[in-house]
């Protein structure tokens, strides 16, 4: 995103780093509370172990608020790249590929339960907003193409059930589309995540995070971010599995 890049303090090395803080104690939420402790899934080993529900619920909650944030600055670094890469079509298919990769930790840390068909991880929507934005690259002159592109792939995401929807394949079209005007992209996008669903209000924070951008990419371990993405979630199954069961014990 053009406007604005070189004042700010973070590079994308830092954004990245703070999405997958931030995506981490989202998901200490969503599986380690949510399924683990909480709700007593039928086959997990913490059924009916949880002693003082309401605060760990209110806990849940703070840690799920803390983790909207993730998502958009994770878009926003994905139109960074889109922009920047030499080879885009090789891009979304890494996206792809890391897609299926991560689609057993996912179901595993979030349902304990393989495989569920309900709910389809976040980088499926990553890479369905990535191929419009390759449409949209190879459109000049021709927009009804990359618009029919966004239309397919937000029907898509509906249909498959990714995290995020065509809610998450728009907010990332439309940064791509509004990226000379880094804070009108990020308003409207603030405003459509917020619109499909209002916990994404909490989203905020890491709006503002991206306004403090400087357009530098920063030291990035290689493929380190890809693969966080399943292995934190695998290690989070383990943990609800075999840890907290034998810590609850003890207590």
């Amino acid at each position: 995103m053009n406007k604005t890049d070189h004042g700010g303090l973070l590079s994308g090395s830092t954004l990245k780093w703070l999405a997958i803080l931030l995506m981490l104690i989202d998901h200490v939420g969503a599986s380690l509370l949510e399924v683990f402790v909480l709700n007593g899934y039928s086959n997990s080993p913490l059924a009916g172990l949880t002693g003082n529900v309401d605060f760990w619920w209110k806990v849940d909650r703070v840690l799920r608020y803390i983790g909207r944030s993730a998502f958009p600055i994770f878009c926003f670094l994905l139109v960074e790249g889109a922009v920047h890469t030499r080879d885009i079509r090789r891009y979304a298919g890494r996206m792809i590929a890391f897609a299926f990769v991560s689609e057993l930790p996912f179901d595993l840390a979030l349902r304990n339960h393989f495989p569920w068909w309900a709910h389809q991880n976040v980088f499926f929507t990553l890479a369905l907003g990535l191929s419009a934005i390759l449409v949209f690259q190879r459109s000049a002159g021709r927009e009804w193409r990359g618009l029919a592109a966004l239309g397919a792939a937000a029907i898509l995401a509906e249909v498959c059930k990714t995290d995020y929807g065509a809610t998450g394949v728009l907010v990332i079209t439309l940064m791509y589309l509004l990226r000379e005007n880094r804070a009108a992209a990020l308003a409207v996008s603030y405003v459509l995540l917020a619109v499909g669903g209002s916990i994404e209000l909490y989203a905020l924070p890491g709006f503002l995070a991206l306004l403090l951008y400087n357009g530098k990419r920063g030291r990035q371990p290689k493929r380190f971010f890809y693969w966080f993405y399943p292995v934190h979630l695998l290690a989070l199954w383990g943990i609800g599995n075999f840890v907290l069961p034998y810590v609850i014990e003890k207590i």
